[in-house]
């Protein structure tokens, strides 16, 4: 049965409220607001009805209380919680303004049963709005981007939720990032969940192509407008007309090209090499860099007020050593990307591995990942990702690998009790892994006892759940 929390002193009013609401909740009374708290924290309530001069805290600031400050705990220990706050009849102006300062509606003394109720059903159908709404927010993905939105990481769920926020405006977008983040990725899903999905996604790599040609590529040229100009050319902007256009890597274009680009920006028009004419057009621009554009604004070497229209809803994409927690994620996509189109059926991902993934640095980011995951594929012979198919240097930096540290200051009993050391440690690993973490067969396996095995892994720091290896997902409903 659902719960109501109400903080009261008030004997008549706890009584009324109990009998009123009964029948669907199980009413639970505290005496003062840190007990209500307290209550809050270990457990759920759906709506918590607190006294005014309870809920008051401090001295009024101006003649007003900050209700704000104090219903942020009450927030804080439960977001959903519907609070509901009870005054006096010559309160009624500080009800109001706790109301509009974040509380979900207020009731006055004495409580009489059938504004109880009519407040109750108003916040149950808000209630279910919200969570209508936050059905459809969650349906918003299409299927075949379910895929890629897949994160443990909350940095990356703000992300997705700028991405779905964004994707549905005629917004000018601004991904920045580390290279290989997956700004291009995203770029693709806000493309796909606009209304312009229909029409044609053109990606410019702007650091690619050599300054003298940019401006013909994205803005076409005339015939005869310079030596080889033997035909008219459309430019990338006429071509993705009704549509999208990523500029990657945009901090590498020049003065001129700054120039350019702030006119279709400003005015969305532009002229062909070469040309007279001004076109006019209508194209969603994305852009992405891997540079600070407010520290080369800074330098002189960006425009500012390219920047500023550049940079009108921008969205920061973290570096994959931030986000450790999605390294699985991303696996287990790879993984079954390289399943589907090649003939080999890889199941998981040897411990061992996953551990030196959350060691490593990761200065390419995702991109890195996935090539390192692809490699390893091809190499590999068995039905999991074992260290053997990840180059050296991945494990360079843990105890997977057999190298040993050669300190010359040590006798060489401490180098043999360190080497005997390694080598067991490797082993247990090994056998662990090997019967997935199941101790009494890999006690028999090792030609020991259970309780020996037990013994060493608490000296070597070992938990025989890390080595159940990361299967992957059934099915697309398991995604």
């Amino acid at each position: 049965m659902k719960a109501i929390l109400v903080i009261a002193t008030d004997a008549d009013a706890c009584k009324t409220i109990t009998e009123c609401l009964r029948a669907e909740y199980k009413v639970e009374v505290q005496p003062n607001k840190e007990a209500c708290l307290d209550a809050q924290r270990k457990k759920r309530y759906e709506f918590i009805l607190i006294d005014l001069l309870l809920l008051r805290d401090g001295r009024p600031v101006n003649g007003y209380f900050d209700y704000k400050a104090v219903l942020q705990p009450f927030w804080q220990a439960y977001p959903m919680s519907e609070l509901i706050v009870m005054s006096q009849p010559a309160m009624i102006r500080d009800a109001v303004m706790a109301v509009k300062q974040g509380a979900s509606n207020y009731i006055t003394y004495p409580i009489h049963p059938d504004e109880l109720r009519y407040v109750k059903e108003s916040l149950q159908e808000a209630l279910k709005i919200h969570y209508e709404l936050q059905y459809l927010r969650d349906s918003f993905w299409q299927e075949d981007s379910l895929e890629l939105i897949r994160t443990n990481s909350p940095v990356m769920k703000e992300v997705f939720g700028k991405v779905r926020a964004v994707s549905t405006t005629k917004t000018t977008v601004l991904l920045t990032g580390e290279t290989g983040t997956g700004k291009g990725v995203v770029a693709k899903l806000i493309h796909q969940h606009s209304t312009r999905r229909d029409n044609q996604f053109i990606a410019i790599h702007c650091g690619a192509i050599p300054d003298t040609l940019l401006e013909s590529e994205l803005f076409g040229h005339e015939k005869g407008a310079f030596t080889g100009a033997i035909r008219r050319k459309l430019g990338k902007f006429e071509i993705s007309q009704g549509g999208t256009i990523f500029l990657d890597e945009i901090s590498t274009i020049s003065p001129s090209m700054q120039i350019k680009l702030l006119q279709i920006l400003q005015d969305r028009t532009f002229q062909r090499v070469g040309g007279e004419d001004v076109i006019e057009v209508d194209v969603r621009i994305l852009a992405a860099t891997n540079e600070d554009l407010g520290k080369m604004c800074d330098d002189g070497s960006f425009r500012r007020d390219l920047y500023y229209r550049l940079n009108v809803f921008p969205i920061e994409l973290p570096p994959l050593r931030t986000r450790l927690e999605d390294i699985p994620v991303l696996t287990e996509v790879f993984l079954d990307r390289l399943n589907r189109h090649h003939l080999k059926d890889i199941v998981g991902i040897h411990p061992l591995v996953m551990e030196a993934f959350t060691r490593y640095t990761w200065p390419g980011n995702i991109r890195e990942l996935e090539n390192l995951v692809e490699r390893a594929y091809i190499l590999e012979t068995s039905s999991m990702l074992t260290p053997e198919s990840f180059p050296s240097e991945l494990f360079a930096s843990g105890d997977s690998g057999t190298r040993i540290e050669m300190d010359t200051s040590l006798t060489l009993a401490e180098i043999r009790h360190r080497t005997v050391e390694s080598v067991e440690r490797r082993y247990l690993k090994e056998m662990l892994t090997l019967h997935r973490g199941k101790i009494a067969e890999t006690a028999k396996a090792t030609g020991i006892s259970v309780r020996q095995l037990h013994k060493l892994m608490a000296r070597y720091g070992i938990r025989k759940e890390d080595f159940k290896y990361i299967p992957l997902a059934k099915s697309k409903k398991e995604l």
